[in-house]
């Protein structure tokens, strides 16, 4: 499945209000330099020691913001 990939700061510049506040990206062990990525059905994942985590996901025109935010394609 393709994502694109990110920091925890990214994502958090990205998200609108009926979505992850920053408390619930704190309450997920994310920060700034946190790496992390989201699957074209919005899906947010969270890179661990021992693989990816699932935190959340995103909604409604996400894909635009994704890739202006980041400057990235699905990959």
């Amino acid at each position: 499945m393709p994502f694109i990939e990110m920091t925890g700061e990214t994502l958090d510049r990205l998200l609108v209000e009926d979505e992850l506040h920053h408390e619930d990206l704190a309450s997920a062990h994310v920060d700034d330099r946190t790496i992390v990525r989201v699957n074209p059905e919005g899906d947010i994942e969270v890179r661990r020691p021992e693989g990816w985590d699932v935190i959340g996901g995103l909604l409604g025109e996400f894909e635009e913001r994704l890739k202006r935010e980041t400057g990235l394609d699905w990959a």
